[in-house]
């Protein structure tokens, strides 16, 4: 259960937006043409609530001049966004400011809304103390001291399960919401094995496990593919680790990044997805692979533990290879049942009513 006492609902129960129409600021250093979790969500988000008559505006790094975020060329990070970034806030008027991400955009969004006095919320997506450490070093209690204070400026902080609300509250954050996560359930669908060209691997040995996510460090990709397994391994998905682990696992098979059908395809065709992070704190994957009736194996970790929960729809364990292999004798029709259970309107209602309204937008633009 979240700070506030609201429940957890999931794709059938969510609470009914307000018939007025707002327009919404969502500001987040996590934007197209990055491709990753977050991004998927705000999008589909975003999509959602303009077709419930809101109008939404997303200011990402593809406003600003950039630079590559150091050791992640592909991520770019706005630089010295400050004015440019109060001049679109002022053109756009919004009624209600959503700051996603803790990067430069959103730090000069929270100064901004803090000038103005715009009350704003926030959503905590990734688990940068532990990406931090495990590429720099970093201690993690420095992180964490660092991102309590940018969250505690916010009127309340969204969080998709409530395994993390748990540890953010634990960590100190006060006003923690629920906000859970939706999965396309025809784009992403059982029949989409039989959708579009087939993929090479598809004519590899059963069973095939597979990956699909960013192939960098913080998803330890590495332990799933140094597991002995039968059958076969494949890795959808780019990344700064790509080049390493191919040359490392030579027997696994890198397709590159898929999108749409391209990427169900990938999902239906397997035989199981294996999710070896401990850091996502939430995993999208998942529930696109259930959707398309592939069960789960992964670490009984926050993300992967909340949307399995005791379903019998994969395995968790700590012991991965057993997880992996008990994973296949899941039932298929039940992974598609248990995804159908998450929707984008319920996600977009939940987000919508959890935001406050900017109550004086005739602040000097700083």
């Amino acid at each position: 259960m979240p700070a506030d006492g609201a429940p957890w609902g999931l794709g059938g129960v969510a609470p009914t937006a307000p018939a007025a129409p707002w327009r919404i600021l969502v500001v987040s250093d996590a934007w197209v043409p990055q491709v990753n979790g977050v991004v998927r969500t705000l999008a589909a988000v975003a999509d959602e609530l303009r077709r419930a008559g809101d109008v939404v505006e997303v200011i990402g790094p593809d406003r600003f001049a950039t630079l590559p975020m150091p050791g992640y060329a592909e991520i770019r990070l706005a630089l010295a966004p400050r004015r440019r970034l109060a001049r679109l806030a002022d053109a756009f008027r919004p009624e209600a400011v959503h700051i996603a991400t803790e990067g430069p955009l959103g730090w000069a969004m929270r100064a901004l809304c803090r000038r103005r006095g715009w009350p704003f919320t926030t959503s905590f997506h990734t688990r940068f103390p532990d990406y931090l450490h495990a590429r720099t070093g970093i201690p993690r209690a420095w992180s964490w001291a660092l991102l309590r204070r940018f969250h505690a400026a916010g009127a309340g902080t969204f969080c998709a399960t409530p395994s993390l609300a748990g540890e953010l509250a634990e960590r100190g954050f006060g006003r923690v919401l629920p906000w859970s996560r939706g999965v396309d359930l025809d784009l992403f669908h059982p029949d989409a094995a039989g959708r579009g060209p087939a993929e090479a691997w598809e004519a590899l040995p059963r069973p095939v496990f597979l990956h699909v996510g960013r192939v960098a460090v913080e998803k330890n990709i590495e332990s799933f593919l140094a597991l002995d397994l039968p059958g076969s391994k494949v890795v959808v998905g780019d990344g700064p680790q790509r080049a390493a682990l191919m040359r490392r696992f030579p027997a696994a098979h890198f397709t590159g990044w898929r999108g749409g059908a391209a990427l169900a395809r990938c999902y239906a065709a397997a035989d199981a997805l294996v999710f070896p992070s401990r850091t996502d704190t939430f995993g999208l994957v998942v529930l696109e692979a259930l959707a398309c009736g592939t069960p789960v194996a992964a670490h009984p970790v926050p993300g992967p533990r909340d949307i399995l929960g005791d379903a019998p729809v994969g395995a968790l364990g700590e012991d991965l290879r057993a997880a992996c292999l008990r994973a296949l004798s899941a039932d298929r029709a039940a992974c598609r049942a248990h995804a159908a259970r998450f929707s984008w309107a319920a996600c977009a209602r939940r987000f919508r009513d959890s935001l406050v309204g900017v109550a004086d937008r005739d602040g000097a633009a700083g």
